[in-house]
This record gives structure tokens, sequence and C-alpha cells, in this order.
């Protein structure tokens, strides 16, 4: 009987650093092992995969909203491609960090999977900054990510005072059960031991606790880039909202004005892989703090806005256009 693959999920909210930690998991796994990431994204425009694609892992995705809305037949399938297309030695899994771990947990414990896949520890991650939040510490998506995590990791520590990292500390201390690790990194950085082990199975607070998304109207998937090069797609759900835009590589964008639309205070994250008049860039902004990276050219150009009030797409997808002029 084959082996059963070791699979980790990387939990944590909005902005937490999830992508980056995967992307330093598989800058460092282990020469001559096949990685695979299943990533689910708030967002219509799989912005995630298209980063994690560049360091040789397969990807598949799952957007639009939260897994465990499709932890059903999108997210098997998904599952399922990745299994047999990659013969993955080890298989990653970031669920939004919108998303309740509840049912992607009940998935993957299935007897469909009980042979195939080998459960170990659910790493949690939290920036300790987002403790004096009440909007994000009273989630419910929030507490049940930190319910469900095995190993609990307050992450981007370089910007935290001393004072919230000994907060985060005392908070995380009390937690019960307690967990197996608790641990502090920046960057995404997580010890590669960290992923062996068991995860214990941890209750949630409440597994029934879910809004569904309300999907807007988006461009028909079978729609090329080619036929139609400049899509716009929203979704809104756990008081969130997204605009995101799939756009033709030959339409370039002005960086500056890029940069400057995604520095919008309305905006709580924005990421994008686009196209500039000065080249190829991945670009990052979570809770104000901006990076800009180069990166390869891709099939297309994708950007993300995400905010916890409506967004004016008209407008938006306006200001963009021009950019683009």
């Amino acid at each position: 009987m084959k082996t059963p693959i070791p699979t980790n999920l990387i939990l944590g909210f909005l902005g937490v650093g999830k992508t980056t930690a995967i992307l330093d998991l598989l800058k460092n796994r282990p020469e001559g092992e096949v990685w695979a990431v299943l990533v689910n994204e708030f967002g219509e425009v799989g912005i995630d995969g298209a980063l994690l694609e560049t360091e040789g892992a397969f990807v598949r995705e799952v957007p639009g909203g939260c897994m465990c809305c499709v932890a059903g037949l999108p997210m098997q399938i998904g599952l399922n491609q990745l299994i047999h297309k990659a013969k993955p030695d080890r298989l990653l899994i970031e669920p939004t960090g919108l998303g309740h771990p509840s049912q992607i947990i009940d998935t993957l414990t299935s007897e469909h999977y009980q042979d195939v896949l080998a459960l170990g520890p659910v790493i949690g991650l939290v920036d300790p900054r987002r403790l004096e939040e009440p909007r994000v510490v009273e989630n419910v998506q929030f507490r049940d990510q930190v319910a469900a995590a095995d190993i609990l990791v307050a992450n981007k520590i370089d910007t935290c005072s001393p004072e919230q990292l000994a907060a985060f500390d005392r908070w995380a201390a009390e937690l019960e059960p307690s967990k197996q690790a608790i641990c502090h990194t920046s960057f995404g950085r997580l010890a590669p031991e960290w992923l062996d082990g068991n995860t214990d199975l941890r209750e949630v607070t409440d597994p029934r606790a879910h809004h569904h998304h309300d999907h807007q109207p988006k461009p028909d998937p079978a729609v090329s880039i080619t036929d139609e090069p400049w899509q716009r797609v929203s979704n809104k759900g756990q008081g969130y909202f997204s605009v995101g835009w799939r756009i033709h590589p030959d339409l370039m964008l002005d960086e500056n004005g890029l940069l400057a639309l995604a520095l919008d205070d309305r905006l709580s994250r924005c990421k994008a892989v686009v196209h500039c008049t000065n080249g190829w860039r991945a670009v990052n902004m979570a809770d104000g703090a901006l990076s800009v990276v180069e990166t390869e050219a891709r099939e297309m150009s994708r950007i993300e806005m995400i905010a916890s009030q409506s967004l004016d797409a008209e407008a938006l997808d306006h200001q963009l256009r021009v950019l683009s002029a």
C-alpha cells in the first residue's frame, strides 16, 4: 500500500502572511521532493496560486470564496487532481484568511482520504498586532482558525513592539486546550520540523459558524483573456468585499499609480501580479504595509482588492483603466 501523503493546513486571518510562509517552505523543501499546494482565495482571480507556481510546486486553485463553502465537489476535484497529477511527497493547503477550517479538516480526514492523506500539525499564523483589534479577535473565523491550530505561530514579530509580543504570549498560553507549540517568526519563516507529526483534530468553537459568500456576476471562465482582455469580478462574504481584475499582458499599467491605489486606506488587502510599464511586479499590501518585487512574466495580469466596506467597483475600474492608457 502506498504511504499516505503528509499534509498540512496553513491557517491564518486575512493578510497574516500565509502565502509568504508557503513560498519559504517551498524554497527550502528537501532536494528531489515533489510538493503540491492547494490554495483557496477569498477573491476570484487567483493571485496566490500564480505566486506559488514560481517555486516549482504543483499548484491547484479553488478560487472565489472559502474552501468551507466548497469542501464538497470543487475542493475534492482540486485535491484529487493534485494527488494524481503531482504524486507529491508533501501536500500543503492554504485556505482563505476568511475561511472556516472545520469542514476542510472533516473532508481531509474522511473515509475517502484516510488511506491517501496523513494530516500533520495544523499551523496557525497570527499577527500579534491584530490582537488589539476587536474586529479581528471577535471574528468567528479568526477564533476557529486559532482553535484548530496545533502549532500557533506569531508572524511579523519584526513589526511588533515588545508589549505586543508579550501580550500574544500571554493570550496564547491561556488557550485551552494547550497547543503542541507556540512559536515566533518573521517574514513567514516556518521551521520544516513543524510540519512533522500528527494533528490533534482540535474542536473549534462552532463548526456551523459560516456565512456563505455572495458571488457577483463574473466573466465566463471559458472566455479567454485574448477574447476579453479586461475582466472584472467581485465577491463578498464574512463582512468583506473584493474586486478583482484579469488583464491581458499587453495592457501595461503605470506602477506608481497602481501603488498609490493599493495604499488606499479603505483597503484591507491589495494583491497583484501585474505587467507595469517598467516590467512585471508582484505587489502585496496588508495593513498599510506595501511590498513590491520584480517577478517573471505571466499569461495575464491579476489584481485583487479586499475591504471591510463595500467598494465602488466602477470607480476603481475607471482608475485602473486610466493607469493603462
